[in-house]
């Protein structure tokens, strides 16, 4: 049983936000930020290519639930609601969960994709892989 299979069974103490029949909401331990909280599907789904579709359609609303709550709780600026999947993506505990991490103007944190620079020179041969990495996404998705 992983970690948080524990935590939303409660065997392991968590201070809980939110809890219902499909989820635990939880402070994380660890946190990016004061609220940092854990959306957790009570059963264990290791990443969003495993999780029904049930679990999909509820998840997102629930963040939004957090998410404004931690808004008009904290008083925060904005929010960063985040979903790893797989180690290369962050993803540290393999069981699927959805960050609601409230931010602060000037809070000095960065979530930061950092995109590959692109000269004028090699724009038409980016414009060409572009096409082809999306050919090759909708290939599958049909």
């Amino acid at each position: 049983m992983c970690v948080f299979c524990k935590i939303a069974a409660g065997e392991i103490p968590a201070a809980t936000l939110y809890e219902d029949e499909k989820f635990r909401v939880i402070l994380d331990m660890a946190p990016v930020s004061a609220g940092h909280a854990l959306i957790i599907p009570k059963n264990h789904i290791d990443n969003v290519f495993d999780a029904p579709e049930d679990i999909l359609a509820a998840i997102f609303p629930l963040a939004k639930k957090i998410a404004s709550a931690q808004k008009k709780g904290l008083g925060c600026d904005g929010i960063n609601i985040v979903q790893n999947n797989g180690k290369s993506a962050g993803q540290t505990v393999f069981h699927l969960h959805v960050h609601s991490v409230p931010r602060f103007e000037d809070d000095g944190k960065k979530l930061s994709f950092k995109p590959d620079k692109t000269s004028e020179i090699d724009f038409a041969e980016t414009a060409i892989d572009f096409a082809e990495t999306a050919r090759r996404i909708m290939e599958v998705m049909q």
